[in-house]
């Protein structure tokens, strides 16, 4: 068996872990909102790319994380 690895991460979420219980419920050391907003500003949505408001959409989903 190999070691446990931590996996490499970005500085924005170092120290992330996620683990899946026995009843299937996610468990995370880090506020889901906080991950979401780390989301939404460094993942492309393909979706979303031809909306003319996307940059002001993730510029008030980043503010509201402040």
């Amino acid at each position: 068996m190999t070691k446990d690895k931590k996996p490499k991460v970005n500085k924005a979420l170092e120290g992330f872990d996620i683990k899946i219980d026995a009843f299937g419920e996610i468990k995370s050391n880090i506020d889901i909102d906080k991950i979401n907003s780390f989301l939404n500003k460094t993942v492309d949505d393909k979706k979303l790319r031809d909306r003319d408001d996307l940059e002001e959409l993730k510029g008030e989903k980043g503010k509201e994380s402040e």
